[in-house]
């Protein structure tokens, strides 16, 4: 794969043997950042986990300290009380069957996170083909099914982000931006890892982390020590 002038600048500044410790990754990555936009930093574990088996499946959510510097929006399925309720918490959208066929038809995505209320979910459920692939179907581990929709939309707008595994057994999140401090991407780094460590599968033998990466959106990889973990 070919890379550009400013990415082979940036990956002269990264020993690509070396394992860094944390705040050491999270200071070469910012200094790594060289696009004209502000990039997100994003955090990639490489886990042992086989998400084959639902037992090593590893979803969830958790809030990142300094939020995740981009503007979330957030679509709301409910009736009623809660539709109120979602738009008083400051939902971008809310709605219920007449959204079907307008994300099943007109492919309507304006969105980043979808919210349902637990007896929505059969009406959302007919959306999952659309939305699952996106990885925006609702889901209870990820807090997203819920009748609390004011803590949901609070959260999700404080920077709540979730993770879970890929076809690969990876996670990958931001972790904030470029443009960030380094206390604030750190205080973020180490509030997703103490959650993923948490999330350890119990029937999990040998290594849960494999390998853990750091890097911005155009920016090369900065491997991290998993020696802690």
């Amino acid at each position: 794969m070919k890379h550009g002038k400013k990415y082979n600048e940036a990956a002269k500044l990264v020993e690509r043997t070396t394992f860094y410790e944390p705040n050491d990754a999270i200071a070469l990555v910012k200094k790594t950042a060289s696009a004209k936009f502000d990039e997100t930093v994003e955090l990639h574990i490489r886990t042992g986990c086989d998400g084959r088996h639902a037992d090593q499946q590893i979803r969830g959510a958790v809030v990142l300290p300094n939020g995740t510097g981009k503007t979330v929006r957030v679509l709301v399925f409910a009736k009623g009380d809660k539709a109120t309720e979602a738009e008083n918490a400051g939902a971008d959208f809310v709605g219920a069957e007449e959204l079907i066929p307008k994300i099943q038809n007109d492919g309507w995505f304006e969105y980043d996170v979808v919210v349902a209320t637990p007896d929505m979910m059969g009406v959302v459920g007919r959306l999952g083909k659309v939305l699952g692939p996106k990885g925006l179907m609702p889901n209870p581990k990820a807090g997203t099914v819920t009748m609390d929709v004011t803590k949901a939309i609070n959260d999700i707008k404080a920077g709540k982000i979730e993770y879970r595994l890929d076809k690969a057994n990876i996670i990958h999140c931001p972790i904030g931006k470029a443009s960030f401090t380094e206390e604030q991407l750190n205080e973020n780094y180490q509030a997703l890892v103490e959650a993923i460590l948490k999330a350890k599968p119990a029937v999990l033998k040998g290594q849960y982390f494999k390998s853990v990466t750091l890097s911005t959106t155009m920016g090369p990889g900065v491997k991290v020590s998993t020696a802690k973990y």
